[in-house]
């Protein structure tokens, strides 16, 4: 049975909101929609037309999703080689640290994923003699919180016992799993099979689900129809949202220094789903993770990585203001309330303030679990940025600076929930990980081989 076209049509609205937004020129669509009769093919040409609209003439910024126009748009002075001359083999103490740092962020911030303000949190923290918070939430403070995701059983303190199946942690391995199997050569379709055989919809959301699914409809009759692509344009109102920047940390974790390789990785996987600040925000947390690695001081990293955005689009305007507004600051607590004052309409899976709280976290850090706290009680969307806050200062901090305390509770039990996946050792996925630059120095450059499903081989 075909979607209902009541559901298509409420979709459609949103697209055309999302499209507003983004800057096109959407006047009178909606009204053309509203006439537009119960017709699965008078919608779908509809949906079409989407992909063609133009801008309106007073649209200030310059936001391609194309690769080579995106560089063209970037700094000119970006660094594309590398930063320093570090092996992967230095680096592995530190990739692993970057993993294992992610996946505490995940955790620490798992129970919390229900768009809190920081003003939330610290209100529930204190009431339960538990602000500043140093360590993984309690049951306590979750109640006093008021509300928690449907998830968050095995993610409180007195609970944890292992690493709890979440989305981040799917698309870390995912990005590991594809550099392993393909190196610098994979293409989207590899990422469209990888995703077919091993990601269940349910754990998918927003562009990741819409595309999942026309990847399935398409796998059924490849020679008919629209394929993913142009679904990405036309059926995809979340296509700014987080969900590719998520996805990237183990681009930056192959790419210690080299912050352009990252950021090129990074857009051949978030194009698959994503357009613009989608794609511009996981191009910039690539290159953040890549030079982390190398930096001197946290506010370099954050000044490499928007080199690698285009100059004139509103992900650009936007963190750089925040990052001018953290330098300004004497404190993370002046940082958050500059950043949320100003950006605060953009909550839960909005990139603006949330990679301008990624520096802010950053830039007043004194270890890894520090970073990890400050970025979580800063609420929004607590668990993917609490995981790419542990990406980044795990990768600039280094294993030193990593207190065994918050890897025990997992007992070294790492769950997914990808359907052919079955290396269960955190300890193992970790050094899978720092494997991973001499891992794409070995591997053929170019793509020779079609992409098959991965099976019990590729654990």
């Amino acid at each position: 049975m075909l979607p209902p076209t009541e559901f298509l049509r409420k979709r459609l609205e949103q697209v055309v909101a999302s499209k507003a937004a983004q800057g096109y020129d959407t006047v009178e669509l909606l009204d053309e929609l509203k006439q537009i009769p119960d017709s699965h093919d008078a919608l779908a040409t509809f949906a079409k037309r989407l992909r063609d609209i133009p801008f309106r003439k007073d649209w200030p910024y310059e936001e391609p999703n194309d690769l080579q126009a995106i560089s063209d748009a970037c700094d000119p002075s970006r660094p594309m080689g590398r930063l320093a001359d570090v092996s992967g083999q230095d680096m592995a103490p530190r990739i692993e640290t970057a993993f294992l740092s992610a996946v505490c962020g995940c955790m620490l911030g798992k129970p919390l994923e229900v768009d809190p303000t920081m003003t939330e949190i610290r209100q529930a923290a204190e009431s339960v003699g538990e602000w500043p918070i140093r360590d993984y939430i309690s049951g306590a403070l979750l109640e006093k919180l008021g509300r928690q995701p449907p998830d968050w059983h095995h993610t409180v303190r007195e609970r944890i016992a292992y690493v709890a199946p979440d989305d981040d942690i799917n698309y870390m391995v995912i990005g590991m799993l594809i550099l392993e199997r393909k190196g610098l050569a994979f293409t989207k379709d590899d990422l469209s099979n990888f995703w077919l055989y091993n990601l269940p919809p349910s754990w998918t959301f927003g562009p990741e689900r819409t595309v999942l699914i026309k990847a399935a409809i398409h796998s059924l009759a490849p020679e008919f129809g629209e394929s993913s692509a142009e679904w990405a344009e036309s059926w995809n109102p979340s296509d700014e949202a987080c969900g590719a920047a998520i996805r990237v940390d183990a681009y930056g974790y192959a790419c210690p220094g080299r912050p352009a390789l990252a950021a090129e990785l990074a857009w051949r996987d978030s194009s698959f789903t994503h357009r613009r600040t989608g794609i511009y925000g996981a191009m910039f947390i690539a290159a953040a993770i890549a030079a982390a690695f190398v930096a001197d001081k946290p506010l370099d990293i954050f000044e490499i990585a928007l080199k690698f955005v285009p100059r004139r689009s509103r992900f650009h305007a936007i963190v750089s203001d925040c990052f001018q507004m953290v330098a300004g600051s004497s404190n993370w607590l002046e940082g958050y309330e500059k950043i949320h004052t100003k950006y605060g309409q953009y909550r839960h899976c909005s990139l603006y303030q949330e990679c301008g709280l990624l520096i802010n976290s950053a830039c007043f850090a004194t270890d890894v679990g520090d970073a990890l706290c400050k970025q979580v009680s800063q609420g929004c969307d607590t668990d993917c940025f609490g995981k790419l806050i542990g990406s980044i200062m795990g990768a600039y901090f280094g294993p030193d600076y990593l207190e065994e305390r918050w890897l025990t509770p997992f007992n070294d039990d790492l769950r997914t929930s990808l359907a052919i996946f079955y290396d269960r050792s955190l300890r193992s996925v970790a050094k899978r990980m720092a494997r991973l630059p001499a891992t794409i120095e070995t591997m053929p450059s170019q793509n020779q081989d079609h992409a098959e499903p991965a099976g019990p081989g590729d654990t």
